[in-house]
Parts: C-alpha cells; structure tokens; sequence
C-alpha cells in the first residue's frame, strides 16, 4: 500500500474555525482563546488522534493560553457535533479524524502496530448503495474498518520468526 494515499478535499464555505464559531454561536456558548487553540491545533494537519495524543502535543507546546484537558475533551465533543470531527472507537480508545472538508472514506486498522490507513474504493460505495437500494434504505454515510495486521508489521513478524536462535 503506497503511504503518499491522499483523499483530497471537498470545497467548503468555511474555515473550520467560522464554521466552529458559527456553531457555537447558534448555541449560545462563548468562543474562547482555548477553543480557537484548539481548533487551530487540530487542523493544521490531517492525522487520526485520541484526546490524550492531543492534550500531550499541546503541552508539549509553548502556547498560550494553556488549554486543560477538560477543556480539550469539551471541545472535542463539540467539534463532533458541528460535524467538524467524526469520532469513532479502535482498540479500545476514541479516535478523532477530520469530517469537514475531507470526502468519504473507509479505514484499515492494524492491530499490532496500532495504525489507522486510509482509503477510498468505488467498488465499496457501489456496492452499499445496492445494497441500500435493495432494502429501500437512505444511505447518509457509511463506516468501514477493516481489522488486521498491515504489511510492515507482517514482515517484522516473518523476520524474527527466521532468527537462527530461534531454530534451536
């Protein structure tokens, strides 16, 4: 699997940031320095992350105003629901990836090395709209994970069962 995979965008209107105000806003809560920081942080780049990845990067950080770890898993959840954030669970812990902007997607987890690949296929979205279609269903979007162990951590696996020790 080539590692240069890109999905692209899809145009929006808005930045993520107006977009999180404009939400915020609607519901009558405040937009914060922590929140702008926050936001900021999250989408300077498109990488799958969990709130404790986060909060140890921004701590990392000389930046300022501090931002709590309360207020990071707060504004996670409101990033999910302005539909900026998608939110799902692997391994047993909450993953964070970018919503807005970025068209859909499926995934492929490995379970050693704990990896999330992304990847697009038409064959898959054809076929979930037949599917859809053969039970009278809306598809409003789809989630797709494919479990398994990627072909870095394969090949690790075949080395080390190949050591010369190993064979005594």
């Amino acid at each position: 699997m080539a590692d240069s995979f890109t999905l692209g965008t899809v145009e929006v209107s808005l930045s993520p940031q107006e977009r999180f105000e404009e939400f915020l806003q609607s519901r009558g809560k405040r937009i914060t320095q922590q929140r702008r920081v926050l936001v900021e942080h999250i989408f300077r780049r498109h990488e799958h992350f969990d709130a404790d990845e986060l909060t140890d990067e921004l701590g990392r950080r000389d930046i300022s105003p501090r931002v709590s770890r309360p207020t990071v898993y707060r504004t996670l959840s409101e990033l999910v629901d302005a539909g900026l954030l998608r939110k799902f669970e692997i391994g047993g812990r909450s993953v964070y990836e970018h919503d807005y902007g970025y068209p859909q997607h499926d995934h492929m987890h490995c379970q050693t090395c704990n990896k999330l690949y992304e990847f697009s296929n038409d064959e898959l979205a054809q076929l979930r709209d037949r599917v859809a279609r053969e039970y009278g269903f809306r598809v409003t979007g789809h989630r797709f994970i494919i479990t398994g162990i990627c072909q870095k951590c394969r090949a690790a696996q075949q080395q080390r069962r190949k050591r010369p020790v190993d064979l005594v």
